[in-house]
């Protein structure tokens, strides 16, 4: 009798060496991930794109290590939707989160989920935005919604909802580098997202660094003044000017009191409950350096004030906006280095992919704006510097037409698994191993639906390929808009009616309605998306922090007499 149990010991350990040693050879060198992606963070501000704003040395790194794109676009620019886009690999028409407002449908199957089935170990970190329960991951520690700056709450996996003093950008980071030398398991190829709050409104830089960054000047953007002339009513109606659009208090950190000293009023009601949102976590040491830094930037604006033209209070605005905009940046970009140096230091940069984003672009003062939405550049691309150190070719740069709807396809490729059929995008695998010659893409699509809401960026459908951009506005207007590119890269002009660009206008129709066609879009679809946010914003009886009341009470009259 035992001996016959140590022979069914002795075979059960034989074969079950031989599936370990299959399932090596048939995933010999499968990649970890190291998914990093901040929020807000205009490519703009990182100077392996351009120095001209601020250096950002690690993250560079990663484009030494790899390749950098500089037409990487989103498919919708706004926070939510991106992120469901990157996680399922479809457009937000398919994905069905297509707002910030709609919660994600939990049955969509991420690429997150197929990898743990896969055998990888997962873990996530930060902003996730939606949903409180991530699916697919062994760890999580997420921020709740927004998440806020200072001494934030996390929503964790084992403990439930816990607060952490300190920095949130540096919080996050530690999470991070504490369950990669302490939880992660050596035998399994891990994916791991770190994902940053920064530079997300209402830009509060770390207390290491007001001091400097309260006193720096900034260059101005040419289009700093655009007074959109060249472009029809969606340019002109928008609400995300930096002079009549940002609030005071929680975005110029002007104290509430020396508001009305001056007699400025809020822009908002939101106004004053951000700057206490936000500054009032603080405890007593970080309100006091708060306090050192920005009573000085209180005071000289008192000062200032009362001679200033409309033209000086631009000026100052965008440069209080830059200074704790790339304050936050650079947070980031010193914790990104922490993590760069943990994976160096301990031999996990050859066989790991990573990547660095954001979930879309950000208007840092370009076309007098701030925040994102349009299908123009700043909003519409994105930061992508990826690495597969080992296998990625150094020091690349692309214009490839690649967008965050290809993630999910790489990652399973990389990871030997066949993506589900109903994805829709394209593995970048080819950019990873040398072989980006063989990626073929023309155009890109774009569809905005966040309308009537905060900033009033209307509804919008688009395509572009690396010389224009035909863009499609609709709902309580019917625009179109031709933007050449390559002729007008502050993208000023529309160019649908000159007669010069009619055959290009043609071709560009029919593309659209291809690529419309292709990805399962179309007019019943726009309607069904605009009537369920219509009926939500009647039932809230909100106008989700638009200013312009007038004209949405409008599109409620004519929407009852319909």
């Amino acid at each position: 009798m035992h001996k016959v149990s140590l022979s069914l010991l002795v075979l059960t350990v034989i074969a079950q060496f031989s599936c370990n040693q299959k399932e090596t050879e048939r995933h010999p060198t499968r990649p970890n991930i190291v998914f990093i992606m901040s929020d807000d963070h205009a490519y703009q501000a990182i100077s392996a794109y351009d120095n001209r704003l601020i250096e950002t040395p690690n993250i560079d790194r990663i484009a030494k290590m790899g390749i950098l794109f500089t037409n990487a676009s989103v498919t919708n620019s706004i926070c939510a939707p991106s992120r469901a886009t990157i996680l399922t690999g479809k457009h937000s028409h398919i994905n069905g989160k297509v707002d910030n407002h709609f919660p994600f449908d939990t049955t969509n199957i991420t690429f997150p989920q197929l990898l743990h089935e896969a055998g990888y170990q997962t873990a996530m970190f930060g902003k996730l935005h939606f949903g409180n329960n991530p699916k697919g991951f062994d760890q999580f520690k997420i921020l709740p919604g927004q998440g806020t700056y200072y001494n934030p709450d996390f929503i964790t996996k084992d403990e439930g909802t816990v607060r952490i003093e300190g920095y949130v950008t540096d919080i996050i980071t530690d999470m991070t580098l504490n369950w990669l030398e302490n939880d992660r398991k050596e035998d399994q190829p891990f994916l791991l997202m770190y994902l940053h709050k920064a530079p997300h409104r209402e830009w509060l830089m770390a207390e290491r660094h007001f001091e400097d960054f309260t006193t720096r000047t900034f260059p101005e953007p040419p289009t700093l003044f655009d007074d959109y002339s060249g472009r029809g009513r969606p340019a002109r109606e928008a609400e995300m000017n930096l002079l009549t659009d940002m609030h005071w208090a929680g975005d110029s950190k002007i104290y509430p009191e020396v508001m009305q000293e001056l007699g400025i009023k809020g822009t908002s009601d939101w106004d004053e409950g951000a700057f206490d949102r936000e500054v009032g976590r603080m405890n007593p040491t970080q309100r006091a350096k708060w306090d050192a830094a920005y009573s000085v930037v209180n005071e000289e604006f008192k000062k200032a004030y009362p001679s200033m033209s409309k033209e000086d209070q631009m000026k100052w605005r965008y440069q209080r906006y830059m200074q704790d905009y790339l304050g936050t940046i650079q947070s980031v970009d010193e914790n990104v280095g922490r993590v760069l140096d943990y994976l160096e230091e301990n031999g996990l940069m050859e066989n790991t992919i990573i990547v660095y984003t954001s979930d879309q672009g950000f208007y840092l003062g370009e076309h007098g704006w701030y925040d994102k939405r349009f299908v123009y550049n700043e909003s519409f691309k994105t930061p992508l510097l990826m690495a597969w150190p080992g296998k990625t070719p150094q020091g690349v740069r692309s214009d490839a037409l690649v967008q965050n709807l290809d993630f999910a396809q790489t990652f399973l490729e990389a990871a030997d698994l066949v993506a589900p059929t109903d994805m829709q995008g394209q593995s970048l695998m080819p950019f990873l191993t040398g072989k980006g010659d063989e990626w073929q893409r023309d155009a890109v699509y774009y569809h905005y639906y966040e309308y009537p809401s905060i900033h009033m960026v209307k509804r919008h459908y688009a395509i572009i390929t690396k010389d224009y951009k035909l863009v499609h506005y609709y709902f309580d207007t019917d625009e179109w808009e031709l933007i050449d590119r390559q002729n007008d890269p502050y993208e000023l002009k529309n160019v649908y009616k000159d007669p010069a660009y009619a055959e290009i206008r043609a071709t560009l129709h029919k593309q659209l309605d291809s690529l419309r066609e292709k990805y399962g879009d179309n007019s019943q679809i726009s309607q069904r998306y605009i009537d369920e946010y219509l009926d939500f914003l009647e039932e809230q009886g909100s106008y989700a922090g638009a200013k312009d009341t007038t004209l949405l009470k409008k599109i409620f009259q004519d929407r009852r007499k319909n």
